[in-house]
């Protein structure tokens, strides 16, 4: 059922972004408010992960494989936004 709700609110989010694409200050307050999303995000994250007593006591077992992960996860996700960029959004501006 939870996994309705998330499609279901995304779509609508799309229908309702579809209609506010043209409006540039919208545009950006709902950028600045995602980024805003995503840091309140992490930070309850983190708030989950410092009370979970068992993640906290084998930190040093998984914090290596957890760290590579994270490096790896970021380091991809530059890489290939990068390649987005590149590919469809460059050359609309070069225009």
């Amino acid at each position: 059922m939870t996994s309705y709700i998330v499609i279901f609110l995304f779509v609508v989010g799309i229908i309702i972004g579809r209609q506010l694409k043209d409006k540039e200050k919208t545009r950006k307050k709902v950028d600045k408010s995602v980024t805003y999303a995503v840091y309140l995000l992490l930070f309850l994250l983190g708030i989950s992960v410092g009370i979970n007593d068992d993640i906290i006591q084998n930190f040093s077992r998984i914090g290596y494989k957890a760290l590579l992960l994270t490096f790896g996860a970021v380091a991809g996700s530059v890489l290939l936004a990068k390649l987005v960029y590149v590919f469809f959004f460059k050359r609309y501006q070069d225009k």
